[in-house]
């Protein structure tokens, strides 16, 4: 019996041993080689090898609790507001402070994107997640009127209400909805109208397929094996880019007839610019470009539509707030004018906090990635050439010192407050800030003014358990119906 116990023991040991080993192995790969620099790094834990905090983040969310991740390193290393870890196959350092964010986000000389292999390779190598410096400058500059732009918004706001009015007519006919997936759609279609004007109603069905599976692993490990998110994804961005160039190369060769009437959507734009030196862009180039824009501008638009739209639904006293505001609105209109105006909706003042407080709540990117090019201290604490940032923005947006009870969907806390840098970043901020960010509050403004109006959402599964990764829902993809109470132009 007592060489049971002693095996028992030395069996113990060695098993302590071993898990001691194996957590000092990121240590040994990636502190140590910094020398003395190594101790002016931020406190946390790099965990396993290969694996590093993986497990803890899905898990995480993945469960009822997201904010358990960091909670996790608050409760052990304090609320330092920065965190070694190793994440998504690199050493990193995962940034929570709004001060920390704004360094990381504005200082161009000290960062560039970081984003994981696996968001770089379904994005596109030219899009913006996969360029930087001069030449995500140029690209930057060329695309961001044909989407921004006070003259395109102004165009696109009638096709984008046209749309919003059919939709929702159509919606409050049926007997049920997936009130997500119709509003992805939604705003799919009107993203791809932009970039490729009647062309897109051949395709736009198919390409959203495609799209809707290529989003499912932006943020997953790259695993190209059957059965892995990453090997369907990247299945469906070849299928996605093999109609794009389709439609490219049609494109070119109408436009090689001077007989053709040019079209002015976003691929024109895109065809159409070139550089001092007389270069233009290329196939992969626009495509990655257009992919890119999806994401920008469809996905988020998507989603915060149906969030504000569930938040104003559980609180009536500001669903009526809003209402009263869209009714005025109306009231105010000149006497022959169809349709809302770019004007009017600027005046939109108290639906444009409650679309800010839906942003800052759901906080629809929880974190952006950086690396920084070169040893950067940032609030104190080391962050090494080549590692990478996880800039965190939920705790930004939770954070109760700059938004008193957090969790509370508060339109009015935006009365007469304007938070400083950093301390808000529904789009990011910087030179890399969402290049869709005005054309998703227009999608999201029009939808709401129409719905306030005219119609009340009812949900079959108002506890329906949420999913956090990509981005937060419903499981259910809120299910429910759209319901007519009135008929107000």
């Amino acid at each position: 019996m007592a060489g049971w116990v002693v095996w028992g023991v030395w069996i113990t040991m060695a098993m302590v041993a071993l898990k001691w080993a194996l957590r000092r192995v990121n240590y040994w790969l990636y502190e140590a080689k910094l020398g003395p620099k190594r101790f002016n790094l931020p406190p946390g834990d790099m965990s396993w090898p290969v694996i590093g905090n993986m497990w803890h983040f899905l898990r995480a969310f993945k469960s009822n609790n997201p904010d358990s991740f960091i909670s996790s390193f608050i409760r052990r290393f304090g609320n330092t507001g920065m965190y070694k870890v190793f994440m998504f196959g690199n050493p990193s350092i995962i940034v929570t402070s709004a001060e920390g964010c704004r360094k990381v986000l504005s200082d161009d000389e000290g960062f560039r994107p970081g984003w994981p292999a696996s968001t770089v390779e379904l994005m596109g190598r030219k899009s913006f997640v996969g360029i930087y410096d001069e030449e995500h400058k140029w690209l930057r500059k060329l695309t961001a009127a044909p989407v921004n732009g006070h003259e395109a918004l102004s165009v696109y706001i009638t096709y984008i209400e046209e749309n919003v009015i059919r939709a929702l007519n159509e919606w409050s006919n049926m007997r049920q909805i997936e009130f997500l997936t119709e509003l992805r759609g939604l705003t799919f279609r009107i993203i791809m109208h932009i970039f490729l004007s009647s062309e897109s109603e051949l395709v736009t069905k198919a390409l959203e397929k495609e799209y809707t599976v290529l989003n499912y692993g932006v943020r997953a490990m790259k695993i190209n094996f059957p059965g892995f998110v990453y090997y369907n994804s990247l299945k469906a961005r070849k299928n996605l880019v093999g109609v794009v160039q389709s439609i490219v190369t049609k494109r070119r060769m109408l436009r090689r007839d001077s007989s053709a009437a040019k079209k002015k959507d976003m691929m024109d734009a895109l065809m159409d610019v070139e550089d001092d030196k007389g270069r233009k862009l290329t196939d992969e180039e626009i495509i990655d470009i257009l992919i890119m824009y999806l994401n920008a501008g469809h996905e988020s638009s998507g989603h915060i539509t149906m969030w504000a739209a569930v938040l104003l639904q559980k609180h009536p006293e500001i669903f009526k707030k809003a209402k009263a505001e869209q009714e005025e609105i109306l009231k105010k209109r000149p006497a022959g004018q169809k349709g809302l105006t770019l004007r009017e909706i600027r005046q939109m003042e108290y639906l444009s906090k409650v679309v800010d407080e839906t942003l800052r709540l759901v906080t629809f990117s929880l974190v952006v990635f950086r690396e920084a090019k070169k040893d950067v201290n940032v609030s104190g604490y080391l962050i090494p050439k080549g590692w990478k940032v996880l800039v965190w923005f939920r705790d930004v947006h939770y954070d109760p010192e700059t938004y008193p009870d957090p969790m509370k969907f508060d339109p009015s806390r935006w009365d007469d407050f304007t938070p400083k840098a950093g301390q808000f970043l529904p789009f990011g901020a910087g030179s890399r800030l969402c290049p869709g960010n005005d054309l998703a509050k227009l999608e999201i403004s029009i939808f709401l003014h129409h719905f306030l109006l005219n119609y009340e959402l009812e949900r079959f599964n108002p506890d329906s358990p949420l999913m956090y990764l990509p981005h937060t829902r419903p499981k259910d993809n809120c299910l429910g119906r759209i319901r007519r109470v009135s008929s107000v132009a």
